[in-house]
């Protein structure tokens, strides 16, 4: 008998574990209403002109009744809390539990912690009506891909998906427009699927343009309903 078997024998126990939390995480994030993630680096910190335009971010978004809804941490996802909560406004974190880095942050008025990390990117995607990615590494940009390959594969609807900062998101997108576009590897129009800003009210604009496009809020399409 190898090692791994009494691990494997236990995967169907797993499910239960699975299951709960799921169903906790869908019955908060089904009272949120209309909301909006924006991801970010957990390392940023607060003097960062990153930071401060993620509050504002957030901050703009929570005076127009938008939920606000980040990883939970620090960093920019501090920000963005911080940003929602100081104006009124829903403030989600859907914390992970990790080694390192990842502790929940104070200014999360609606905490839900998750210990499976595709438990927490289906209530990322499930719940938004919108993204905006700040400048982050490796979990922002798998957040980044995952929801653009769903919106490729037309999984939901063409939400607004928003980098900011030019001068951090510029060379990924050159690249891709090298390689991944001249090379066929995608259509032409799937980098059109990205709105890359500097500007804090134009991301706000543009959510909010979504959101009145598409109706009121029992009318917004909802993502893998």
């Amino acid at each position: 008998m190898s090692e791994s078997t009494p691990y494997i024998h236990e995967d169907p126990w797993r499910i239960f574990r699975i299951m709960a939390e799921f169903v906790d995480s869908f019955h908060t994030m089904s009272q949120v209403g209309p909301a909006v993630t924006i991801f970010g680096s957990a390392r940023t910190k607060p003097s960062d002109k990153y930071y401060r335009a993620a509050q504002d971010i957030a901050k703009g978004l929570a005076k127009h009744n938008l939920a606000v809804v980040t990883g939970g941490g620090p960093g920019i996802m501090e920000a963005a809390n911080k940003g929602a909560s100081h104006a009124g406004g829903k403030s989600v974190g859907l914390n992970i539990e990790l080694p390192f880095e990842q502790a929940g942050n104070k200014f999360a008025n609606v905490p839900v912690h998750f210990h499976y990390f595709f438990a927490r990117k289906v209530c990322f995607v499930k719940y938004s009506l919108g993204f905006v990615y700040m400048p982050g590494g490796f979990g922002t940009l798998d957040e980044l891909f995952e929801v653009l390959t769903l919106v490729q594969t037309q999984r939901i609807p063409q939400f607004p998906i928003i980098l900011f900062g030019r001068e951090h998101w510029k060379g990924l997108f050159a690249w891709m427009k090298l390689r991944l576009d001249k090379e066929n590897l995608i259509s032409p129009s799937d980098l059109d699927l990205v709105k890359i800003t500097d500007d804090v009210d134009e991301v706000i604009q543009i959510i909010r343009d979504y959101e009145r496009r598409v109706g009121p809020p029992g009318a917004l399409p909802v993502a893998f309903a």
